[in-house]
């Protein structure tokens, strides 16, 4: 029987992975390898399109969120879980176990309504593009940009804030992570308002989501389908298949998280889903989007170049 003693300590242990002592090593410099090339690829990128001139064009501007949003999500993810994974001790303080919980959930609303934002631009410049430069102007990404965060802060403040004013009778995270979910199982009070505003949260994010990138999409392939023009249609799936590939790898390792979390009879499987919810589309997006997109594909070759030929003449 579940005790429902208040515990009034700050401390919360984490469950993390059963990793046997020979894979503790391996894992812990895979995930380090992981981290650093999410970082190095996130960074040079956002450096690449500062600094270039010719990439301050709204795609890139907003494609600066999402790999500021990829490096914040797997920050604040990948450090402490490599330091567990090598740790015997593996406790956080409830602040900071809220304060990634927020980060993390901040990280995933965002991803969704960047890609949504992205997609919009896209049907602009493939279906409209005489009348692109005119709707999104510099003025109209930053508002986007602004409204994106601004949502993403608004709705993940409401559902952590709803968890962090339950009082706690466990100490235990079941999890390798802190997220709301995990925070609030901590607790033995009536949890009915964050159920149903989680289920609100969620409903919510992903029917915007799908619809936002579906209806886009669909008006996209129509465009296509009317005017039957090759150089429009090759245009679209350039741009387009990218992005529809790191959409669908997002969506679905976010549902299979959302899953599992009904199902604790596979909690690793709903860790690992997790873990690849954040670093799969990190890792991805910057090498997708510079192979796909020519202009940043030509910055990208013009500065390896640069670097190469002064080695040969060495």
């Amino acid at each position: 029987m579940e005790s429902n003693t208040t515990v009034s300590g700050d401390i919360l242990e984490i469950q993390g992975f059963d990793v046997s002592p020979e894979f503790v090593y391996p894992l812990f410099f895979l995930l380090l390898f992981v981290y650093f090339s999410l970082l190095f690829s996130n960074i040079g990128v956002l450096v690449l399109i500062i600094t270039e001139k010719s990439l301050h064009q709204p795609m890139y501007m907003l494609f600066c969120n999402l790999s500021v949003n990829d490096l914040i999500g797997n920050t604040v993810l990948l450090p402490q879980l490599m330091a567990h994974i090598i740790s015997t001790e593996r406790f956080i303080t409830y602040n900071q176990c809220a304060v990634q919980a927020f980060c993390s959930h901040t990280f995933g609303s965002a991803s969704h309504i960047i890609l949504i934002i992205m997609a919009v631009d896209r049907y602009v410049a493939i279906c409209h593009p005489l009348r692109y430069s005119s709707i999104m102007t510099t003025n109209t990404v930053i508002g986007l940009s602004v409204s994106a965060w601004g949502m993403s802060f608004l709705l993940v403040s409401i559902l952590i804030g709803l968890t962090v004013r339950l009082s706690r009778c466990r100490s235990l995270i079941q999890n390798a992570y802190c997220d709301n979910a995990s925070l609030f199982k901590l607790s033995c009070d009536d949890v009915s308002i964050n159920n149903i505003y989680g289920l609100f949260f969620t409903v919510l994010l992903f029917s915007c989501s799908i619809g936002g990138i579906a209806v886009t999409y669909f008006r996209i392939a129509l465009i296509c389908w009317i005017r039957k023009n090759k150089e429009l249609n090759n245009r679209a799936l350039q741009t387009c298949a990218s992005h529809l590939v790191l959409y669908l790898i997002m969506l679905w390792s976010g549902f299979l998280t959302i899953i599992l979390h009904r199902f604790p009879d596979y909690p690793d499987l709903r860790k690992i889903a997790y873990i690849l919810f954040h670093v799969v589309p990190a890792n991805l997006n910057p090498v997708i989007y510079g192979m796909q997109t020519r202009s940043l594909r030509d910055k990208i070759m013009q500065i390896l170049q640069r670097k190469v030929i002064p080695l040969r003449h060495a």
